[in-house]
């Protein structure tokens, strides 16, 4: 004869799995709203910023107005430098064909403006004894080496070097650099020079404290510029982004063959961290890859240890050691 077992019996195994299977669902949206909260208190963060335009002030003062222009920026003027100098870049053919270029895309900067309030609203946040700087824009001659700098109270911004990438001027600049020459990349600058003050430089030689280093650096973006796409935290198109998410398990799988990790071969840097056109993995696929994929997958590691420890203060995730960091976050790619 069939038996049947209790209506209890039947019932919990139910509700168990429920649970089971529910359980990861609550928990995204335990942290969602965790989330959603600190950035209500972020938003709230008395902070609006105005970026002062001494490149249109510059440009438009004479030789009158030149002296107090200079004693109102002195960190602009360096002292070697005589008036007549400054009278004659002024005047200089291609200053003045920047300058136009600089006025014709820039003819507001409210959008940005909100971009970097945004920013520095969560930069008071995470890092209460920063103070809000000044924001100044200027032009220096398309040099990209030095797009922006962050330095002490004042953060400078080379609006020149942030025209869009198929800007006239940059004609004959390397496409690999010309891609971030777009203002859309301009937060991530300014968060990418503030992280790497925040941080000690790698703590050794090998590729995984490298590989750590710049992964703090990015994950600083995730904190700090929440609001903009990966993509443009890593200065990737979105193209490279999505191919660096869908050949993620290749490339640790590389890493790990090759036994990369704890070599200390400066070439590694070079091949996989530092700005190029592609990685260099040496195999047909090199042309198909975005370059610093070393960093990338660094930033993946740094993700994978916050979600795995999310109590973790910030300053103690920043200053953990390499090997630390990565043996604890029990990192693996999710493809």
């Amino acid at each position: 004869m069939k038996k049947f077992l209790p209506t209890k019996a039947i019932k919990r195994p139910s509700i168990l799995l429920g649970m089971l299977i529910l359980a990861p669902f609550f928990a995204i949206l335990s942290g969602c709203a965790a989330k959603d909260a600190t950035e209500e208190k972020i938003k709230a963060l008395p902070v609006s910023l105005t970026i002062d335009r001494f490149d249109l002030k510059f440009q438009r003062a004479d030789a009158q107005a030149l002296p107090k222009l200079k004693a109102d920026y002195p960190y602009l003027f360096p002292s070697e430098f005589k008036d007549s100098i400054w009278i004659a870049r002024q005047k200089d053919s291609l200053q003045l064909l920047i300058q136009d270029a600089v006025e014709a895309h820039f003819k507001e900067l409210n959008h940005l403006e909100k971009s970097l309030s945004h920013l520095f609203q969560h930069i008071q946040f995470y890092f209460p004894e920063e103070k809000t700087p000044t924001v100044i824009g200027l032009t220096n001659n398309v040099d990209y080496q030095i797009k922006t700098v962050y330095a002490d109270s004042l953060v400078l911004l080379s609006l020149d070097t942030f025209l869009g990438a198929n800007h006239p001027l940059y004609e004959g600049i390397p496409n690999y650099i010309r891609k971030e020459m777009d203002e859309v990349y301009l937060p991530a600058q300014v968060v990418d020079k503030f992280a790497a003050a925040q941080l000690k430089g790698p703590q050794n030689r090998t590729f995984l404290a490298h590989l750590i280093w710049h992964g703090k650096k990015l994950y600083l973006q995730d904190l700090l510029n929440s609001h903009i796409d990966d993509a443009y935290k890593m200065g990737y198109t979105p193209e490279e982004q999505q191919w660096a998410v869908e050949n993620e398990r290749f490339i640790w799988q590389y890493f790990i063959e090759k036994q990369l990790l704890y070599d200390t071969d400066p070439d590694l840097i070079r091949r996989f961290v530092s700005p190029a056109p592609f990685s260099k993995f040496y195999l047909e696929i090199d042309n198909e890859s975005p370059g610093r994929i070393g960093a990338w997958i660094g930033w993946q590691m740094v993700r994978a240890y916050s979600e795995r420890h999310p109590n973790t203060p910030l300053k103690q995730l920043l200053q953990m050691s390499p090997e630390a960091l990565f043996q604890a976050s029990g990192y693996k790619p999710k493809r």
